[in-house]
C-alpha cells in the first residue's frame, strides 16, 4: 500500500526550479532515506508531501487524498527541519497540548521515556538545550500514533548518544509496523535506518534503490592496505592516507591487487570492501550530467 506519492511533480519559485518531474512512492512498512546536497529539493519535496506547499505541476497524494486536506493528515507525524516551541510552557504541557489533538495518543510518560526526556517533564522548553529541544520536536511527531512519520534532518544538533537514542525510537516505531520518510545530511544515519535510498540532485531523482544497490551503482570498491610507498596504478579513482593506511577507490579491486603484486609492492593488512553510502552519494551527485537552469534552497 502506498501511503505517500509524488507523480511528475514540478515546483517553481519564480524562475527557480526546485523540483523537476519528480516521482516518489512511500509504501507502508518502509523506512526511506532521502539524500541530496543542499539545494537539491529535499525539503521542498517534503513540504509538498505534507501539504505545506502545492506543486506547480504534477500530483501529490497522502493516504490517497490531497495533503492539504486536514483529513488526509490525521495519520501523519512530522518534524520539520526547523521548529519553534513556546519557551514558557513546560515539556509535559507541550506534549499534553499536542496529544489533545489525537483520539488515542501515546501516554506522556511513555513518549518522554522513549526519547530520554522523562527527567525534563517539568522544565520550560526555553530552558532546554538545543539537543533536548530537537529531541522533543521529534518526539511530538510520534505522539498521535501515526502510520507515517516524516523527519526532516531529525538529529541536527544532537550528540552521538542522543542520536542513537533517536535511532532506537525510530527502529521501535518501524518494528511495530510504522513507516518513515527520513531526510538527513548524516549518511551514516540513512545507512543505519533505511532499507531504501532516494538520491535527489538538481531537483531530480538520481537514484532510488536499496542501500547496497546505490553503493553498487558507482561500480567502485575501497581497497585499504598498509604500504610504505605506492606507484601510480591504473583504475584508481582516488587515494587517501589516514593513520598510516592507504585507502584506494578502484573500479576493479582484483586487478588492483594483481597490479600491486606485479609491481613488487610490499604491503600488508589488505582489506577490500564495498564503497560507503557517502562515497556512492558523492559519485552520483557530482557525476550528474543533467543541466539545470536554476537551483533553489531546499
Amino acid at each position: 500500500m502506498i501511503l505517500a506519492r509524488a507523480e511528475q511533480v514540478t515546483r517553481r519559485y519564480g524562475d527557480v526550479i526546485a523540483l523537476d518531474g519528480v516521482d516518489l512512492a512511500v509504501r507502508a512498512g518502509e523506512v526511506v532515506g532521502l539524500l541530496g546536497p543542499n539545494g537539491a529539493g529535499k525539503s521542498t519535496l517534503i513540504n509538498l508531501l505534507v501539504g505545506l506547499r502545492k506543486p506547480s505541476a504534477g500530483r501529490v497524494e497522502l493516504f490517497g487524498g490531497d495533503p492539504r486536506d486536514a483529513a488526509s493528515r490525521r495519520a501523519l507525524g512530522v518534524t520539520p527541519q526547523e521548529t519553534g516551541l513556546p519557551g514558557t510552557l513546560r515539556v509535559g504541557e507541550v506534549v499534553d497540548f499536542v496529544a489533545a489533538h489525537f483520539p488515542d495518543p501515546v501516554p506522556r510518560a511513555e513518549l518522554l521515556d522513549r526519547f530520554d526526556l522523562a527527567d525534563q517533564v517539568r522544565r520550560q522548553t526555553g530552558g532546554l538545550s538545543g539537543g533536548q529541544r530537537r529531541r522533543l520536536a521529534v518526539a511530538l511527531a510520534f505522539v498521535g500514533r501515526p502510520r507515517l512519520v516524516v523527519l526532516d534532518e531529525p538529529t541536527t544538533g544532537l550528540d552521538v548518544a542522543a542520536r542513537h537514542t533517536l535511532w532506537e525510537a525510530v527502529r521501535a516505531f518501524h518494528a511495530e509496523g510504522g513507516t518513515v520518510l527520513l531526510s538527513s545530511h548524516y549518511l551514516e544515519e540513512v545507512e543505519a535506518l533505511a532499507q531504501r535510498v532516494v538520491v535527489i540532485g538538481r531537483g531530480r531523482v538520481l537514484a532510488d534503490d536499496t542501500v547496497d544497490a546505490v553503493r553498487g551503482m558507482v561500480g567502485v570498491r575501497r581497497v585499504s592496505l598498509t604500504a610504505d610507498q605506492l606507484p601510480e596504478l591504473p583504475g584508481v579513482v582516488s587515494a587517501t592516507r589516514t593513520d598510516g593506511r592507504t585507502h584506494l577507490l578502484t573500479t576493479d579491486a582484483d586487478q588492483l591487487v594483481r597490479d600491486l603484486v606485479a609491481a613488487g609492492v610490499a604491503f600488508r593488512d589488505l582489506e577490500v570492501r564495498p564503497t560507503s553510502l557517502e562515497e556512492a552519494f558523492l559519485a552520483i551527485t557530482e557525476g550528474d550530467p543533467t543541466p539545470s537552469t536554476a537551483t533553489a534552497t531546499a
